[in-house]
């Protein structure tokens, strides 16, 4: 039985919540009028929002910068987690709109998939396999 490195772990959680985001910023400006109506309207406060931006980037920076630094010294997690947090966090400050509504998101989803990246990479460290073709720069020598 395989053991998980809270690593993955941690990956497996930003993955789930940057979709989580990505959903909700996509849905919230269709239904802000409906959420109130639910009891939901908290949903749509900024405050909720970034707060979980906040979440993300910590989920972020716990789980893909020291997987960095930890294991597979891969830049492409960092850069798309960073791009990510750019486009969220320009969404949502210079955007208004249909265009807020599509950039937002797609950062979320940018997100999430730096934390795919980084699943796997840290799954390949481990393993000794090879992830996208592309082979190892440090060895896997076990240190003591």
């Amino acid at each position: 039985m395989a053991i998980k490195k809270p690593g993955s772990r941690l990956d497996s959680i930003g993955m789930t919540a940057s979709t989580l985001c990505a959903i909700h910023c996509a849905i919230i400006p269709i239904l802000i009028t409906f959420l109130p109506l639910a009891g939901l309207g908290f949903l749509a406060n900024p405050w909720f929002e970034w707060s979980m931006i906040i979440l993300a980037l910590l989920l972020g920076v716990s789980s893909i910068f020291l997987s960095y630094f930890r294991t597979h010294r891969r830049a492409l997690p960092l850069f798309l987690l960073v791009l990510g947090f750019v486009l969220i966090i320009a969404g949502h400050i210079y955007l208004k709109g249909w265009i807020e509504a599509i950039v937002v998101p797609a950062g979320g989803l940018t997100i999430a998939f730096a934390h795919f990246i980084n699943f796997k990479y840290v799954g390949v460290c481990n393993n000794g396999d090879q992830f996208f073709r592309l082979t190892h720069k440090h060895s896997h020598a076990k240190r003591h």
